[in-house]
């Protein structure tokens, strides 16, 4: 339900309350230009929103959201519990200015143990659960699922290669040769013994662990009494690698079998919320998250509405503890249970192992905010540096730098970085694909123009120039050149230029390599940081340099260096792709389904380009015209 009315704050909110019901529902409060001010839930949408009616009783920021709405929408539903995971979900979508917000919402990589195929494989999944298999996880980093994906791979022999590798193979890989497989793809296991690896792997995963490694010591000693000597040192290396991979989880607890850990602590108006994640008796490891909020909110307020984020998409475990007695922990496990269609108990320890266990998260918790708030005092330092060597009304809230990639010419792409107050965001960095075959190859300048006219038409279409996403300093890999086209992008989009950022302008920069002499006297582009005499660019202002020792020149440099790391690293990624990319990808109406038919029936690419349409049509699900299609496409006429 939606409503609008030349009544604003109170007055406008009073008014809504004549026509609300006393059901379950989600409400959002928005701005004059229609932005999204809160997201909230309630029992009783007319109880809750009343209490909006009025400015009294509420902190400042509370007392400032009411005053700025404008315009309500209502979402009536069924139960208190639906209203929670609407809530959390648009949370996450509209990312309001008054909510707590969970600002890293990465999904976590997980092993998948696939079994949509006759021979199992072992790998690293990330994203919806949607393959056939046993999924184990999640694990709190990358590096610690490589490292125990790595050890399973030891101790069980699993294959982790592709379905169309493993078809295609005709002897054993490099992993069989460093006894990290059984080779399956070459029938040098039976399939009866591959599956009882399977089994032990499957028995690992879900805890049972004793069970496994008992088997594994009878074997080895059975193996040794028959003289076996290879196979027991091969049952040996097994049992090795499962008691590594167990002692490198770190915490354990005995009777936690399935549970994820919160704790919260609050100090200097910021917030980290600590979690510990534990599967199948394991600790897969910990992540610490940083979220929005408004500095007056209460802990149990922030962590709560942070879990309930948290899970709109990670599937949650049975077990869910919490440093804090939460306003709403029934109602949340409730909406956990109904989201997960299992139990979710979500409590707060009162003694044992597991408040140990909570202490220790929140002890991690208070000494990596500790590092935030020391890191964020350190770079607002450098930021204000920064601006007033610049020149500029006030130090840069937000930085973007851009820098461009090709391989002669061939396979450009623009980068962009992103440095606030907070460090690097590596969550909001882009990448550009370069579209205009207009361009002469390796024009660096007007890849700068694409991309800069690309990112700021979105901008300026999507986002207020007052939000926190508009930059207040854009800085270029480049020399006067680059600037000057940097310059033409925001002028023909009436942007404005220039050092009052107070007042809206944007900034720009460009940085243009140092050269210096070496022994022979040869001179040469160097990327030594101290010495190099890079040349600095401003519109309007002469080139200069900076001291070789000044702090302000470390941090652009830095800044320079991570944007042409990344923008190198998306080129390579992007080149890589296209060097295994299919030809069949290329054919209109052959999907992932065809496309495995043909290569199982031909066996490669090359086969079946030299195929002829009668051959073509014999493989399930090529029809006659797509064959003709197929054949037509290798073989274009004239």
């Amino acid at each position: 339900m939606t409503d609008t009315s030349p009544l604003t704050g109170t007055a406008y909110i009073a008014d809504q309350l004549k026509r609300l019901p006393t059901r379950p529902g989600v409400y959002r409060m928005y701005d004059q230009d229609a932005e999204v001010l809160y997201v909230g839930k309630a029992k009783s949408l007319k109880d809750r929103v009343s209490s909006y009616a009025t400015l009294n009783g509420h902190t400042n920021r509370i007392a400032r959201m009411i005053t700025e709405t404008r315009r309500m929408e209502f979402v009536v539903t069924e139960t208190e519990t639906e209203s929670l995971l609407l809530e959390a979900n648009l949370i996450k979508s509209l990312k309001p200015r008054y909510n707590v917000l969970m600002r890293d919402d990465k999904s976590f990589a997980n092993i998948l143990l696939a079994t949509d195929h006759p021979v199992p494989r072992i790998m690293k999944h990330r994203g919806a659960r949607k393959r056939e298999g046993h999924y184990f996880g999640p694990f709190a980093s990358a590096g610690a699922v490589n490292r125990t994906l790595n050890t399973l791979q030891k101790a069980f022999l699993l294959r982790s290669c592709s379905d169309s590798v493993l078809e295609s193979r005709s002897r054993p890989c490099l992993l069989h040769q460093i006894k990290r497989c059984a080779a399956p793809c070459v029938d040098l296991i039976s399939p009866e013994e591959y599956n009882a690896l399977v089994e032990e792997a499957l028995s690992f995963l879900r805890g049972k662990n004793s069970d496994v490694q008992g088997q594994l010591s009878k074997e080895m000693e059975a193996a040794a009494e028959a003289l076996d000597f290879e196979r027991a040192a091969q049952l040996r290396d097994r049992i090795r690698a499962l008691t590594f991979v167990q002692e490198s989880q770190g915490i354990n607890l005995a009777g936690l079998a399935e549970a994820d850990v919160f704790a919260i602590h609050a100090d200097g108006g910021q917030a980290c919320i600590q979690t510990f994640f534990f599967r199948a008796g394991q600790n897969l490891g910990t992540h610490s998250y940083f979220p929005k909020h408004d500095r007056e909110e209460a802990p149990e307020i922030i962590l709560e509405s942070f879990i309930a984020q948290f899970y709109d998409n990670q599937v949650p475990p049975r077990q869910v503890l919490v440093s804090e007695e939460l306003p709403n922990q029934a109602l949340l496990a409730d909406a956990l249970t109904t989201k997960a269609d299992r139990k979710i108990d979500v409590s707060t320890p009162a003694r044992g192992d597991k408040l140990a266990l909570i202490r220790q998260a929140r002890t991690n918790a208070r000494e990596a905010l500790g590092r935030r708030l020391a890191e964020t005092t350190s770079q607002a330092r450098l930021l204000k540096a920064l601006g007033d060597r610049l020149g500029m009304s006030a130090p840069p809230r937000r930085i973007e730098v851009y820098d461009n990639s090709h391989t002669g010419g061939t396979g450009a792409l623009g980068g962009m970085v992103v440095a606030t107050e907070e460090g690097f965001k590596k969550n909001q960095y882009r990448k550009f694909n370069i579209k205009d075959e207009d361009l002469s190859p390796g024009d660096d300048f007007g890849m700068m123009r694409e991309v800069l006219t690309r990112r700021f038409k979105r901008l300026i279409k999507e986002e207020d120039p007052t939000s926190e996403n508009w930059p207040s300093l854009i800085i270029i890999d480049g020399g006067e050149g680059q600037l000057n086209a940097a310059r033409e992008v925001m002028e023909d989009l009436g942007l404005p230029i220039g050092l009052d950022t107070e007042n809206g302008e944007i900034t720009l920069l460009s940085i243009a390599k140092g050269r210096r002499e070496d022994e022979q006297g040869r001179r040469r582009a160097d990327r030594t940081m101290a010495a190099t005499g890079e040349q600095f660019f401003l519109p309007g202002i002469a080139p200069f340099t900076l001291p070789p020792r000044s702090e302000v020149l470390y941090f652009l440099l830095r800044l320079r260096d991570e944007v042409h790391r990344f923008a190198i690293g998306s080129h390579r990624a992007r080149r890589s792709k296209e060097m295994v990319k299919n030809p069949l990808d290329a054919i209109e109406g052959i999907g992932g389904k065809r496309k495995k038919s043909l290569l199982h029936h031909f066996g490669s690419a090359k086969a079946v380009a030299n195929a002829k349409p009668a051959d073509l049509s014999a493989v399930e699900g090529i029809s006659a015209s797509l064959a003709q299609r197929i054949y037509d496409h290798f073989h274009p006429a004239g």
